[in-house]
């Protein structure tokens, strides 16, 4: 679905030498006697009444099979969500038939593995019900022993609507309700998914689609054994800071039939660290622990941008006394982590920060959401093409968001590789929940499953256990009366505190738990878990939207400890509109443009933000001002300052539609995303103006380095190339995982000694310099008004030749204009690839920047295919 759209993005994996070892970093072959079937691929597939029957692949959707079979178009195109809304309100049947091999039918114990379906479903073998399911986040072993024929036998998941089910459940939760019934009626989606365990954004988003899938969404198997398998293994590295070593602790999570007897080996070559350990297995599932102590001292794993990710194989054996063996390898990697919560000298409240390896990280990055709305389309060229521009954005931070799904091992492994740290949400977000035994103990076994799945992963750092939900009962967003609150604070503890809280504390020592985000942290728990303010920005990470407050003023933002979510709507590119939309859509105020827009007045709330500093695109070509005003939306994007640590919302779309995203559905690059290249930089200036001054900081993310630079200034005029004056500031020191002020003067006096100048008619540009002159930062600009207002300001008239570089798919594209132009963007259409800076400030006749393009491509294409616009050309 939409292929041609990712078609590139195998060309990333050229940057990836190491991608086998990712895709190895669990390496389990079948053993201790096991027989696995796999009944992936060929199913059939048919609806309530029979009237729809077609051939289905497992794993798979029924969105995803109807269209592979030509049954509907792209479920993505113009109006489709709701035209094809009938297939979410149908049930559904899979039917498949296998045979299973003489030598596996005699053995003794038979289990059908169901990794992942989606998600209400009646699962029968040879006419005889052996299970039901009713959450996506889990898995599911069936015993079938003694059900299996000698010829054929057929298994059928009947799957229910999650629609009908959801309504179904909160209809019969009569006692009280369990807010929200319904997303705002501009999300256009289904009601109650708070009562069912599936992507809560399934059902609609402000950022999304609803396309309630149904599916059995990962692989399905048949193990047959005689005396025991392995479900799955753990690997937790720890530091023991007694005797200033490391060691690895081990857990095997066994299915017994038979008691047995063995040995079990660990060894990390590369370490020279080995032991082995007796193993007694007694019928039942068990675990069992074993701690390899290291040899010798270990390279640590640092997060990008502060030291190397280093992995070492693990290798486990496991051999029984019967002659059955089992083997495994996985990735291990030794870094620590904690979540420094204490007083601040001369400042109300606690820090929040984040220590690797015992020094103070900040945290930069973005928020993950789901990569499409059919989890069987996400491959991983997609995730591998966004996980790649994250990190060439300099961020070492991505936050799973708690309303989407626990992300494919992959994404983990790759994390891992590319010293991406996650902080990893539970799966439930803006909404309270039920708390019936069936809901609590499906909750369990999902919590269960997906820490023991990601633990063993160094990139994630921390659990929190959901979105929002702390905030939705402190800030009464579902109008509950004073009287009734206390029932729901104490569900809230219940779900999340009694049970989520306790399980991973009970699973995983190695990394930090918070309840909620945004929350106070410690401080939250200290007023019983649900903090008066969860916002207060002296406590804990934050979340922070505005649409109606100038997104310039600074100093309206919160001066929070941790911004995990914070930021601006946008529109993606034509090229990507265009995908899933005809000619007459491209107006602002077309139908598909309402309907696209699941944000309530977003559209206007972009315009109307914009509108305070530009001018607003006037073109009389419809299709010209569709683009400008797609541009003008993108150039309103604006980043927080930094605390000690920022995440903005949000990295990736779900869908081609307006959302706060910097890359597009496709892997397309917004302004916003060439733009964090820049404001995560490691060492950065940043300018403000305080009290009629201007102001330029240092901002180092080193943990460790001091840096000596200066801060050169020059005032530019919108009317001419040459500075009308220059300025250097002293050698000053900036200190590491902070921000040093290393410039200050006053406007005022900077416009009257540099003359010919005034806040309208000149910018100003700066960067940092080490002291013999060497560029240590991107450059930065300021305005001292308003763009709408500028003066002088004129069509810069840019022309354009493109050249090979000489290295493959690398393009040198050399821009001529003839008068200073701002926000310079370059867009190549459906041409995948990213320029090494776009979105500038143009202050000379004449730069060269570079497109990569993740395709075989020449010059005369992209030459064909560029477009090119500043501010002044849209107006």
């Amino acid at each position: 679905m939409n292929r041609v759209v990712w078609s590139f993005a195998c060309f990333y994996l050229l940057e990836v030498p190491f991608l086998d070892s990712a895709l190895a970093s669990e390496v389990k072959r079948p053993s201790l006697g096991v027989d696995i079937i796999s009944l992936n691929e060929k199913w059939q597939l048919m609806n309530s009444n029979s009237s729809v029957s077609l051939s289905a692949e497992v794993p798979g959707c029924v969105h995803t099979t109807l269209q592979r079979q030509g049954f509907i178009s792209d479920p993505y195109y113009r109006f489709n969500d709701l035209a094809y809304r009938w297939i979410s309100l149908d049930n559904w049947t899979y039917t498949t038939s296998f045979s299973v091999p003489t030598h596996v039918r005699g053995k003794g114990k038979a289990v059908l593995v169901f990794e992942g379906v989606d998600t209400v479903s009646t699962i029968s073998l040879n006419g005889v019900t052996i299970g039901k399911t009713d959450n996506m986040f889990r898995r599911y072993d069936f015993e079938v022993t003694g059900l299996l024929k000698d010829e054929e036998n057929v298994l059928q998941v009947w799957i229910m609507s999650a629609v009908t089910y959801a309504s179904q459940r909160s209809h019969a939760h009569t006692e009280y309700r369990v807010p929200p019934d319904c997303p705002p009626p501009v999300q256009k989606g289904e009601c109650h998914v708070n009562f069912i365990r599936k992507a809560q954004s399934s059902f609609s988003w402000d950022w999304g689609p609803s396309f309630p899938t149904l599916g059995i969404w990962k692989e399905v198997r048949l193990e047959v054994f005689n005396s025991s398998r392995v479900l799955s293994y753990t690997t937790s590295p720890k530091y023991d800071s007694e005797h200033s070593s490391w060691n690895v602790e081990v857990e095997l999570f066994f299915d017994v039939f038979v008691a047995s007897k063995g040995l079990v080996h660990l060894s990390i070559p590369l370490l020279q660290s080995e032991a082995e350990f007796q193993l007694s297995l007694t019928p039942g599932q068990s675990k069992k622990s074993f701690v390899l102590q290291l040899n010798q001292s270990v390279s640590l794993w640092w997060p990008f941008g502060h030291g190397e990710q280093f992995l070492y194989y693990l290798t486990i054996d496991v051999n029984l006394e019967g002659g059955e063996t089992f083997n495994a390898d996985r990735m291990v990697a030794f870094r620590t982590v904690e979540l420094v919560q204490e007083p601040i000298p001369s400042s109300p409240g606690l820090s929040f920060y984040f220590r690797i390896n015992g020094k103070p990280i900040f945290l930069k990055g973005s928020n993950w959401i789901p990569v499409h709305a059919f989890q069987d389309q996400v491959t991983t060229d997609m995730i591998t093409i966004l996980l790649r521009s994250a990190q060439k954005a300099n961020m070492n931070t991505l936050r799973v968001w708690g309303g989407g799904v626990y992300e494919q091992d992959i994404f983990y492994s790759l994390c891992d590789m590319y010293g991406i740290m996650i902080w990893q949400d539970f799966m439930f977000a803006c909404a309270l929940y039920p708390t019936e035994k069936d809901f609590i103990q499906t909750v369990r076994e999902e919590v269960t499953h997906q820490v023991r799945r990601l633990k063993s992963h160094p990139s994630v750092v921390i659990w929190s256990g959901n979105n929002e939900n702390e905030a939705a009962i402190a800030t009464d967003w579902f109008n509950i009366s004073v009287a009734a609150r206390p029932l729901y604070v104490k569900d809230y503890v219940n779900l999340y505190v009694e049970n989520i809280r306790d399980i991973v504390l009970q699973e995983d020592s190695t990394r930090p738990f918070l309840v909620s985000s945004p929350t106070n942290g410690v401080e939250s728990e200290k007023e019983g878990w649900v903090a008066k303010d969860p916002y207060d920005p002296h406590y804990g990470d934050t979340h922070y939207y505005s649409y109606y407050k100038d997104c310039w003023d600074w100093t309206a933002f919160p001066r929070t400890r941790f911004a995990s979510e914070y930021g601006f709507q946008s529109w993606p590119s034509l090229s990507t509109l265009s995908k899933v939309s005809v000619s007459s859509d491209w107006d602002f105020s077309s139908n598909f443009s309402a309907h696209r827009q699941h944000h309530e007045d977003g559209n206007q709330q972009m315009l109307k933000q914009a509108e305070l500093h530009y001018i607003l695109p006037n073109s009389t070509d419809p299709v010209q001002k569709y683009r400008d005003t797609i541009y003008i939306t993108q150039v309103n994007t604006s980043p927080l300052s930094h605390t000690m640590g920022t995440l903005y919302w949000q990295l990736n779309d779900i869908w081609q539609g307006p959302s706060w995203s910097s890359v597009e559905f496709g892997g397309k690059w917004k302004m916003l995303h060439y733009w964090a290249t820049d404001f995560y930089a490691p060492i950065l200036s940043a300018g403000v103006e305080d009290k009629g001054d201007l102001l330029i900081y240092g901002v180092s993310d080193s943990h460790s380095e001091k840096h000596n630079v200066k801060a050169k200034v020059k005032l530019h005029s919108w009317s001419s190339f040459n500075a009308v004056c220059s300025l250097e500031s002293n050698v000053t020191k900036i200190k590491a995982g902070g921000s040093t002020l290393v410039f200050q003067h006053s406007i005022s006096a900077l416009l009257m000694q540099c003359g010919n100048c005034t806040r309208r008619s000149c910018i100003v540009a700066f960067h940092l310099s080490s002291p013999e002159g060497q560029l240590i930062s991107p450059h930065n600009h300021m305005f001292l008004s308003s763009p709408r207002y500028a003066e002088g300001l004129q069509k810069p008239n840019i022309t354009f030749t493109v050249k090979d570089t000489g290295i493959v798919q690398n393009f040198f594209v050399t821009l001529h204009c003839s008068f200073p132009a701002v926000y310079v963007w370059l867009d190549v259409d459906n041409i995948p690839g990213h320029f090494d800076v776009n979105g500038f400030l143009m202050l000379s006749k004449k730069s060269t920047v570079i497109f990569g393009a993740w395709r075989p491509t020449t010059a005369e294409e992209i030459t064909a295919n560029l477009h090119i616009t500043s501010l002044r050309d849209v107006y």
